[in-house]
């Protein structure tokens, strides 16, 4: 399901507005994308086939904060601002190059235009844009290497997990995550984080923020598919991981990404 941005504006202009989607709203979207996907059926699924990937093109990225919304809904995870498997952070950076972060509610809810936005009104902006964050499902993820007890683990299709049964909430692993792309649940006593949907690729589906996207910023697919949208795409553009320095060797990937972006 694709739309333009001024057709996305039209229709969803309203709630942006007032600076609040209701989650209600985007659970009838989500009901009619799982019923369109495709099925693998049960006993199908071959996890030494796939190794998957996944592409964020911030040209698109409207910082609606429908992925933000679908991800909690799709995958249990407690609507707190500071729990979240995927958030949206919008960057602005001004004539003298100065950058400014901010994540309103990781971005569930969209963002106020930045002349609304008092800590900006005084700036001269060059540019501003939305960039998507989630795990990065490294190939040398230092979360496996400080976990205690093996709870996290990577799995043979190049997902990292967390086994719930085994995490004793320790936290390093949090510590160890240079993405701050884990949160802790203190009911459970266990770590979270983005699987890629792993319920659902394994099933045939894909990860339900790639399902959610009005614009298409988000691309998932296998990278061992010479032919797949996520290994076409890194051979038509220039894409980058983040933080490339720490040899951590992410598997997700930017497209349209700006010097400052951490």
């Amino acid at each position: 399901m694709k739309i333009s941005r001024r057709d996305f504006i039209k229709v969803g202009g309203g709630g942006l507005a007032g600076g609040v989607i209701a989650l209600s709203g985007i659970s009838a979207l989500l009901r009619d994308l799982i019923e369109a996907a495709p099925r693998v059926k049960l006993g199908e699924y071959d996890w030494e086939k796939h190794y998957w990937g996944f592409v964020v093109d911030i040209r698109k990225c409207i910082g609606c904060g429908r992925c933000v919304q679908a991800c909690k809904l799709e995958n249990g995870v407690p609507l707190e601002p500071e729990t979240n498997r995927t958030w949206v952070e919008r960057y602005v950076i001004t004539q003298e190059g100065e950058v400014f972060v901010d994540s309103p509610n990781a971005g569930i809810n969209g963002f106020a235009e930045d002349y609304q936005n008092i800590k900006y009104k005084s700036l001269d902006i060059r540019k501003s844009f939305f960039v998507p964050k989630l795990c990065n499902q490294c190939d040398k993820p230092p979360c496996i290497q400080v976990c205690p007890v093996g709870a996290t683990y990577m799995t043979e299709d190049g997902v990292i997990l967390v086994d719930r049964e085994y995490c004793i909430g320790c936290r390093y692993c949090m510590q160890a995550c240079p993405y701050g792309a884990r949160y802790f649940l203190p009911e459970e006593r266990v770590v979270d984080k983005c699987t890629f949907c792993y319920h659902r690729i394994t099933k045939g589906y894909k990860p339900v923020c790639v399902e959610a996207c009005p614009v298409g910023a988000r691309i998932f697919s296998d990278l061992r598919d010479p032919e797949s949208a996520v290994r076409r795409t890194m051979e038509e553009e220039r894409v980058y991981v983040l933080k490339p320095a720490l040899g951590t060797l992410p598997k997700v990937y930017y497209v349209g990404i700006e010097k400052g972006v951490r």
